[in-house]
C-alpha cells in the first residue's frame, strides 16, 4: 500500500495535542503499518530551530511575511527530513498542522492573502497535499478561555498573545477554505469531551481506510 498522509488542523485552543496523544496509541492497535507522530513548525531538527524564531515571545516586531516564509521554509524542511521519507516506505504519517495552518493564520489573520500563502507553500511543497485532514472546531472564545485555563501546561507562545479578533479570523478561515476540499476535510466538533472528539476521529479513520486501520474492534 502506499503512504497515507494525515493531518489534523484547528484553531489554538481546540485541543489538537491531546486529542492526538490519545489518538495516536488506538490507530496503532488497528494497523501494523507504523505511524510516524509529528508536527509544524518543526518536526525534524532544522524545522525545529526555525519553529523557536517563529513562536518567541519575544519576536513581537516579526513582519508578517517574515513569519509566512519562515513557516514555508520550516515546512519544507521537515517535508524532506520526515514526511516524504516516510512515505516513501508505506508508512502513516500523522501531522499536527500543515499548509491549511498557514493559509488562514497568515493568509487569513495576518491579511496577506490566501492565495498568496497557497502559492508560497506550493512551491515549499512541491505541490504536496494530505490524503485526509481532521479538523477539530471550537469557538474562539472556548480556544482562548482553554489556552488561559492550561497556563503552565502548555507552551504560551507568540501567537497565543494575539486578541480575540485574531482567532475569530483563525476559526473563520478554516471554515471558509474547508468547502474548497470538502473530500479531504472531515470536521470533528472540539466543543466535546476529549474522550468524544478522540472517538469520532478514530471512527472517521477507520470507516475511510479499512485497508489501514482493520486491526481490533471499531
Amino acid at each position: 500500500m502506499p503512504g497515507l498522509f494525515i493531518t489534523m488542523e484547528g484553531p489554538d485552543g481546540a485541543g489538537k495535542t491531546t486529542v492526538i496523544e490519545k489518538l495516536i496509541p488506538l490507530l496503532e492497535e488497528r494497523t501494523n503499518v507504523t505511524i510516524t507522530s509529528t508536527r509544524e513548525p518543526g518536526g525534524s531538527r532544522i524545522a525545529e530551530d526555525i519553529r523557536q524564531i517563529i513562536l518567541d515571545v519575544q519576536n513581537v516586531e516579526m513582519d508578517v511575511r517574515t513569519e509566512a516564509i519562515l513557516y514555508a521554509a520550516a515546512r519544507r524542511q521537515h517535508l524532506t527530513d520526515r514526511i516524504l521519507p516516510n512515505l516513501e516506505k508505506g508508512g502513516i504519517v500523522f501531522c499536527d498542522r500543515f499548509v491549511d495552518s498557514s493559509l488562514v493564520y497568515q493568509g487569513v489573520a495576518r491579511g496577506i492573502g490566501v492565495e498568496e500563502v497557497y502559492q508560497l507553500n506550493q512551491f515549499a511543497t512541491a505541490g504536496k497535499i494530505p490524503d485526509v485532514t481532521l479538523y477539530l472546531d471550537v469557538p474562539a472564545e472556548i480556544g482562548l478561555e482553554r489556552i488561559h485555563l492550561a497556563k503552565g501546561n502548555r507552551q504560551f507562545d507568540r501567537l497565543d498573545q494575539e486578541g480575540l479578533q485574531f482567532h475569530k479570523m483563525v476559526r473563520q478561515g478554516y471554515l471558509d477554505i474547508i468547502p474548497t476540499d470538502p473530500e479531504r476535510f472531515i470536521q470533528i466538533d472540539a466543543t466535546k469531551t476529549v474522550d468524544e472528539v478522540v472517538q469520532e476521529c478514530l471512527t472517521a479513520l477507520v470507516d475511510r481506510y479499512p485497508e489501514y486501520f482493520t486491526n481490533g474492534e471499531r
